[in-house]
C-alpha cells in the first residue's frame, strides 16, 4: 500500500503541476503600455509542454520536466521586450497558510511597520530575487502539514539597471534576476515565479517607503534563446520551525555555497581592523571612546558621539583594543582602552545605576531612554574586561559594585512571564513593552552568574529562557531585537539561539539537552537570513566591480533590506551545534560565513572599497534595489557605523569567548 501511495503521488505530481501552473506573458513596445497574454500549457511529449496563445507569434516558450526540475526555454522569433510570470496553484487555504521567503518574509509579516512588506499592505506579494537570502518562495499548510517550495536553480551572473525604478521598465541590458512570490486568488494560495522580475503590489524602495509596483522587460533579439530553471518541491513539516529547518537544509544542499579562497590571514585582518581604534579614539571629554556611529563613508570623520551597545559598542571595542594591545605590546592601544573603561566607571552610569547608553558631546545631548539590549551589551563587555583583568591579577571592586547594581536593576525589570521590556527610562518607566529583546539579557545574566557566583542571575536567565521558549521559539516569532526596526529580524533569532547556547554551557543532563534543542530550533531561523548564493550586480555598481560575493552575509530585517556582517561569536554556536547535533552543514556554512566576511570589503591600502580610512569596515551594504537613504544597489549608504562592525568581525576571529569565560569561573 505504501508503494502504491508513493506511486500515486509521483504520477499525480508528474501530471498535475503543468496543469496547475498558469502563465502570463507580458510584451512591451517602447513608449506604450505592455500587452498581457494568458498562455495555455499544451503537452508536446512526456513531461514536455509548449506555452501557447493564438494572440502571440513573436516568441516560442517550452517547458521540460525532469524529476522536480522545470526548464523553461524562451526563443525569440523577432525582437521582443518580454516578461513571463507563472502562478502555481497549491490548493491550500490562504488563512491556514504561512509563507517563507528567506530573509524577507516569515509567516505573514504581521509584525512589520506600515509601509513595509507585510500582510496589511497586501495579501499577494512578489519580490526580485536578490532581496532573498535564498531565491526561494514557499508555503506551509498549518491544517495538514504540507509544504511547497519553488527554488530558482540558475546561476546568477549579471544584472542590469532598470529606470526609473518603478512601473514598466525595459532593462538596460541582460539581467539574470527574476522574481518569486505568493498570493491569494479564488482557488486559494498560489506561488509565483517568473522572469525578469516583477514587484507587486508595491516596490520597497527604502526603509518604510513603498513605491508603485514594478514590471521589467528583457530585450531579446531575433534568434536569441535563453533558459530558466526552477525546482518545485513538495514535502511535509510538523510546524513552521520544522519547515524553516528543512527548507534551509534543502537550499544549502541544492546551492552548495563554498568558502571564498582569497581571504587574508586572521592576524593580518586584526592588524588592519586595529587601525580603527587609534584613528577613531576621542579622549578630550569626561567619557572617552571611539567615533564609530553616524559618520560618513567618504570622510570617516571624528564625532564625539558614544553609544555603549547596538551600533556603537564602545566598551567592547575598548576590550578588544586592550586584549590586542597587550598581546602585541602596543602601549598606545592599551592606554586608549584603559582610559575608556576608567571614564565609564567614573562618568558612565546614571543616578539610577544604568549605563548612559548614548552620549552626544557634539550637540550636548544625552539620551534618557534605556534599552535591555544596549544595557546587556555593556554588561557583556564589562564582564569580559573584569575577567581578563582578574586572570592577570588585577581586581576592580568599584566596577563590580556598578555591575551588580545594574544587574539588580535587570532583575527588578523582569516581568512575571520572564521577559524584559524592550525600552524604558532611567526611573524604570516602561517605554516599549515588547519582549522581543529579552534574549540579549540572558547572555549577561549567565556571565554574571558565573563571575559573581550568584544564583539569582542564573534564575533570572532561566526565567527569561522560559519566555523565549514559550513565546518566541514555540510560536516561531523572532521579532523586535534590532532597535531601529520593529519587525521580524535576524538579531532576534540570533540572540535567542545564543542565549540557549550560554545556558546549555552552564547546565547538565536533561536541562542541557532542552536548551540545546531550543538553540537548534532557533538556529535555523538565524541561518535563513544568511545568503546561500551570490547576487549579481550591473557594471558600474561598485560592489560588483570589486567582485563582492554575498554568500555568507546576512540580511538585516524585514524593514531593513540590506546585508551586513552581524556575526560576533555566532560561529562558535554553529560549530557547537554541528558537533552536538551531528550537522556538518552548520560547520561548513560557518566556514563560508567567515571566509566571505573576513576581508572582501575590509578597507586597506590598495583596496579601500570607497571607504575613507583603513580598518573602517562598511556597514550598510546595499545589495538589492533598496537604499537606506542614499545611492542604492551596489553601494553603501553614506552614513555608517563601524563602531559595531569592527567588534563583530573581531569576535568572529577570536577564540570561543563564551566557553572560555564560563569555564574560567
Amino acid at each position: 500500500m505504501k508503494r502504491l501511495l508513493i506511486l500515486f503521488i509521483y504520477l499525480f505530481g508528474t501530471a498535475a503541476w503543468g496543469a496547475d501552473i498558469e502563465s502570463v506573458l507580458h510584451l512591451k513596445t517602447p513608449g506604450n503600455p505592455a500587452e498581457s497574454y494568458s498562455l495555455s500549457w499544451k503537452e508536446s511529449g512526456k513531461n514536455r509542454w509548449r506555452l501557447m496563445s493564438d494572440e502571440v507569434d513573436g516568441v516560442d516558450i517550452s517547458v521540460r520536466k525532469r524529476d522536480d526540475r522545470y526548464l523553461f526555454s524562451v526563443a525569440a522569433k523577432r525582437q521582443i521586450h518580454f516578461n513571463l510570470q507563472n502562478y502555481l496553484k497549491t490548493g491550500m487555504d490562504y488563512e491556514q497558510s504561512d509563507f517563507l521567503m528567506p530573509g524577507l518574509w516569515y509567516k505573514k509579516n504581521v509584525r512589520s511597520s506600515d509601509n513595509s512588506p507585510k500582510l496589511g499592505e497586501g495579501d499577494s506579494w512578489s519580490f526580485r530575487e536578490d532581496r532573498l537570502s535564498t531565491p526561494l518562495t514557499g508555503v506551509y499548510d498549518r491544517s495538514g502539514g504540507k509544504t511547497l517550495t519553488i527554488l530558482r536553480t540558475d546561476r546568477h551572473r549579471t544584472d542590469a539597471i532598470a529606470l526609473p525604478g518603478e512601473g514598466e521598465m525595459i532593462l538596460s541590458g541582460h539581467s539574470d534576476l527574476g522574481s518569486l512570490g505568493f498570493g491569494r486568488d479564488a482557488q486559494g494560495v498560489y506561488l509565483q515565479f517568473g522572469y525578469p522580475y516583477v514587484e507587486t503590489p508595491k516596490t520597497y524602495l527604502r526603509k518604510l517607503t513603498l513605491a508603485p509596483a514594478s514590471l521589467t522587460f528583457l530585450t531579446m533579439e531575433k534568434g536569441q534563446k535563453l533558459s530558466l530553471g526552477y525546482e518545485i518541491k513538495e514535502d511535509r513539516a510538523d510546524n513552521f520551525s520544522d519547515f524553516v529547518r528543512s527548507t534551509w537544509e534543502y537550499s544549502y544542499d541544492s546551492l552548495k555555497p563554498e568558502p571564498l579562497k582569497s581571504t587574508l590571514p586572521t592576524d593580518e585582518v586584526k592588524q588592519i581592523l586595529s587601525r580603527f581604534y587609534t584613528q577613531s579614539y576621542i579622549g578630550d571629554h569626561e567619557l572617552k571612546g571611539f567615533s564609530g556611529i553616524h559618520i560618513l563613508t567618504d570622510k570617516a570623520e571624528k564625532r564625539p558621539i558614544f553609544e555603549v551597545g547596538f551600533i556603537g559598542r564602545v566598551l567592547l571595542n575598548a576590550f578588544n583594543a586592550l586584549e590586542y594591545g597587550v598581546s602585541t605590546d602596543n602601549d598606545e592601544l592599551e592606554e586608549i582602552a584603559r582610559s575608556v573603561f576608567d571614564s565609564y566607571l567614573e562618568h558612565g552610569f546614571d543616578g539610577n545605576g544604568f549605563i548612559r547608553e548614548y552620549v552626544d558631546y557634539e550637540h550636548g545631548e544625552s539620551s534618557e531612554e534605556r534599552s535591555i539590549r544596549r544595557q546587556s551589551e555593556g554588561v557583556y563587555a564589562a564582564l569580559l574586561y573584569l575577567q581578563y583583568e582578574k586572570n592577570h591579577g588585577r581586581f576592580y571592586p568599584e566596577w563590580e559594585e556598578r555591575l551588580t547594581a545594574l544587574l539588580d536593576n535587570f532583575v527588578s525589570l523582569q516581568r512575571d512571564d520572564g521577559s524584559f521590556p524592550r525600552k524604558f527610562s532611567s526611573d524604570k518607566t516602561i517605554i516599549d513593552e515588547s519582549g522581543g529583546s529579552s534574549a540579549s539579557a540572558v547572555l549577561s545574566l549567565v556571565m554574571a552568574y558565573r563571575y559573581f557566583d550568584d544564583d539569582r542571575y542564573l534564575t533570572s536567565a532561566q526565567q527569561a529562557a522560559s519566555y523565549l521558549a514559550d513565546v518566541i521559539v514555540e510560536n516561531a516569532d523572532y521579532f523586535s531585537s534590532t532597535l531601529d526596526a520593529n519587525s521580524v529580524d535576524k538579531e532576534a533569532s540570533f540572540y535567542t539561539a545564543t542565549a540557549f547556547y550560554y545556558l546549555a554551557l552552564v547546565s547538565e543532563g536533561e536541562q542541557r539537552e532542552r536548551y540545546t534543542d531550543l538553540a537548534e530550533k532557533a538556529n535555523y531561523f538565524v541561518m535563513s537570513w544568511y545568503y546561500t548564493w551570490d547576487v549579481p550586480f550591473a557594471k558600474g555598481q561598485m560592489l560588483g566591480d570589486v567582485g563582492f560575493k554575498t554568500r555568507g552575509w546576512g540580511n538585516v530585517s524585514v524593514e531593513n533590506n540590506h546585508v551586513d556582517v552581524f556575526i560576533f561569536g555566532y560561529l562558535d554556536v554553529l560549530r557547537w551545534l554541528s558537533d552536538t547535533r551531528d550537522s556538518p552543514r552548520l560547520r561548513d556554512f560557518a566556514a563560508v560565513i567567515e571566509s566571505s566576511m573576513k576581508s572582501q570589503l575590509l578597507p586597506r591600502e590598495g583596496h579601500m572599497v570607497n571607504i575613507a580610512k583603513v580598518g573602517y569596515h562598511p556597514e550598510v551594504v546595499q545589495h538589492t534595489n533598496w537604499d537606506y537613504g542614499h545611492f542604492g544597489k551596489g553601494f553603501y549608504n553614506d552614513l555608517f557605523a563601524p563602531g559595531w562592525v569592527v567588534p563583530s568581525l573581531w569576535e568572529m576571529l577570536s577564540d570561543d569567548r563564551a566557553r572560555a569565560f564560563l569555564s574560567d569561573n
